[in-house]
């Protein structure tokens, strides 16, 4: 494996292990996840970055060596091709998961932490739109099980695909939010492989998919959901739908969110574009220690009759032009 040399000043010897999945296309709001996280975080990690292309890893390595202070911390850059060997070994026999792999970029977040682990090794998986508000630490990873984000509505999407998954009675969790991701290599790669060509994904393409593999895992696995109270998920609720459509900015909608308590905030869908202004009005760094380990939720399933109902609910306020009203946040 063409592995990259690792960079850091020696703070590897308890280092977690912290791994992203990023394009240096994402870095407009990107580079706020990785300068909070260097600053932030209490404990050394190693962090993990995995790419596309050669030019992409260029791109990235500039960034982390130039752009970034990363205070001591160890890191190290992979393109998709430096794991090839990685996969022929530790995929052998798994067509479906090295086809997943090749599928939608988002999709390898669950296979390439797997090419750079050895058994029982930790994986603390970060999406690339989160911000660390306070000085904090990392939950524990379980030796057994997932953890995983809480957000209070479904992401699990396409509808064709989660009702296929139901009818093919494979039980998926609910509330389940992806931006982090806890547990130890590996998952049951016979299973997972079974899981992925039973899913019959590959013709979608879907970015989304990754989040019905995860609430998949997290029901096969055990665990729970992360502590919402410390790990934090946007939600575009009625409120903010509103006061969007009244004109108010999306950074000064995130002045209600309680960066002053929490450890970590996903700021999925729009909320990444409003990241680069909120920090600039001061809005996101509260300079507080959060250590505390929250209390670890156990995973729900979603039945299909919960799923149908949310998605007539959906239904009704489309056809009442609800999303239309209120497309702008």
């Amino acid at each position: 494996m063409n592995e990259n040399r690792d960079h850091g000043n020696g703070m590897h010897a308890q280092a977690r292990r912290v791994f992203m999945v990023l394009s240096p296309r994402s870095l407009g709001y990107a580079r706020y996840a990785l300068e909070s996280l260097f600053r932030n975080t209490l404990e050394p990690i190693h962090l993990h970055l995995i790419t596309d292309s050669i030019q992409d890893k260029m791109a990235l390595t500039e960034e982390l060596a130039l752009r970034q202070r990363t205070h001591g911390h160890r890191w190290s850059v992979y393109a998709e091709d430096d794991l090839a060997d990685a996969e022929a070994k530790i995929f052998h026999g798994l067509p479906n998961l090295r086809r997943f792999r090749k599928g939608h970029p988002c999709w390898r977040k669950i296979t390439d932490p797997l090419l750079l682990s050895s058994p029982g090794q930790e994986m603390v998986l970060l999406d690339p739109d989160l911000y660390f508000p306070n000085r904090f630490r990392f939950e524990p990873t379980p030796a057994q099980g997932l953890l995983l984000m809480w957000q209070k509505p479904t992401c699990l999407y396409p509808p064709e695909t989660v009702r296929s998954a139901m009818a093919k009675r494979i039980r998926l969790a609910h509330h389940v939010d992806i931006g982090v991701a806890h547990l130890r290599a590996p998952p049951d790669l016979s299973w997972l492989n079974w899981l992925i060509g039973r899913l019959d994904c590959f013709h979608r393409n879907e970015m989304h998919i990754e989040a019905i593999v995860w609430a998949a895992l997290a029901m096969r696995m055990g665990g729970g959901h992360l502590d919402p109270s410390y790990w934090h998920c946007w939600h575009r609720s009625q409120k903010s739908r509103v006061l969007g459509k009244l004109g108010v900015t999306g950074s000064r909608l995130l002045r209600n969110e309680p960066f002053r308590s929490i450890k970590c905030f996903h700021a999925g869908g729009q909320a990444k574009s409003w990241l680069a202004e909120a920090k600039g009005m001061g809005m996101l760094d509260n300079g507080r220690t959060v250590i505390a380990p929250g209390k670890v939720r156990p995973f729900v399933e979603i039945t299909p009759q919960a799923y149908e109902r949310e998605q007539r609910m959906k239904q009704v306020l489309a056809t009442l032009g609800y999303y239309s009203l209120f497309s702008a946040t």
